[in-house]
């Protein structure tokens, strides 16, 4: 047999094993101590992982060294756990939350269906998600001559392949990473965040609800291990079908899973929070969060915009 038929037969025997069941495993998500400003109220917020039709949380630990409580943003319904530090006390902050998970393969209507409310919502713009702006006027005219027809699904289909073609998975100078579609438009590479910024902009702007959604990648082909940063993917809206799943950022990655993610997510992710955005405080009213995965800080109810140290791992557990 050739190399490439070889590796062609490899490549289509793998994906459904990527495509197929579920998964349980512990994931841990620690908070490091660090230095923090004296003589302030500390408020920290920690993401919690969501539960849906394809993820649920059967077990949980929540442990921090200072009182925490769990909470929810209103808007998108993310769940976080907050820990407050008084201002008389100088302590650092650590935290470890471990979960068990049970993830399952996302397919086209697996989530839960959509309100008239949630719609618009996912219609609607962020401030690095246009909507409609003139930056998408020229490629949203390539999609409209490559669609094979002008209906919501040809069309969604018509700007995954257009992504997936057009922009470059790297993390090259300064820029990438802030899900911007300004920047993903002029620039044509970048990491998740861009390349799914991009999409849903062209879908919105097509009248097609999208929303982001942001976790860690979970390998499959490992058994355990700690996870370098986060992932994230969308789901967009059709009529008759429900929310559908698409990861145009791995697509671009790896070629041989293009036909796989779309309309599929595997069961290696853990997803986290929904949408952009994000106010969790009085404090991040005037400065919401781009997106919410790492720790988020105020210092005297004012955003503090450092990165803290964290540690990401998981391991695999057995069935049943």
């Amino acid at each position: 047999m050739r190399p490439l038929a070889l590796l062609l037969l490899l490549a289509l025997t793998s994906l459904p094993a990527l495509a197929a069941g579920s998964r349980t495993f512990e994931f841990s998500y620690q908070l490091l101590a660090g230095e923090l400003p004296t003589g302030e109220t500390v408020d920290i917020y920690l993401p919690l992982p969501a539960e849906h039709a394809g993820q649920r949380v059967v077990a949980s630990s929540l442990q921090s060294n200072l009182p925490g409580e769990i909470g929810v943003e209103e808007r998108h319904g993310n769940r976080y756990y907050r820990i407050h530090r008084p201002a008389n006390i100088n302590a650092p902050v650590q935290a470890t939350l471990n979960w068990t998970v049970e993830r399952s393969t996302v397919t086209a209507g697996s989530s839960d269906g959509a309100s008239e409310g949630e719609l618009a919502r996912y219609l609607a713009p962020n401030s690095l998600v246009p909507v409609g702006h003139e930056i998408l006027q020229p490629i949203l005219a390539e999609i409209h001559e490559q669609r094979a027809d002008d209906s919501p699904a040809a069309t969604a289909r018509a700007i995954y392949d257009w992504v997936v073609d057009n922009m470059e998975y790297k993390k090259v100078g300064s820029g990438w990473g802030n899900g911007d579609t300004f920047w993903a438009c002029s620039e044509r590479y970048g990491n998740c965040t861009d390349f799914h910024a991009l999409f849903i902009a062209l879908a919105r702007s097509e009248g097609i609800p999208a929303r982001f959604e942001i976790g860690f990648p979970v390998p499959l082909e490992r058994p355990a291990g700690d996870i370098g940063g986060y992932h994230c993917w969308v789901q967009f809206y059709l009529p008759g079908q429900g929310w559908v799943p698409i990861d145009a950022s791995e697509a671009a990655k790896h070629p041989e899973q293009r036909e796989l993610l779309y309309g599929t997510h595997p069961a290696d992710r853990v997803h986290f929070t929904t949408g952009r955005d994000l106010v969790l405080s009085e404090g991040s009213a005037a400065q919401p969060l781009n997106y919410f995965i790492y720790p988020y800080v105020e210092v005297g109810g004012k955003p503090w915009r450092v990165k803290l140290d964290t540690r990401f791992s998981y391991r695999e557990l057995p069935p049943g």
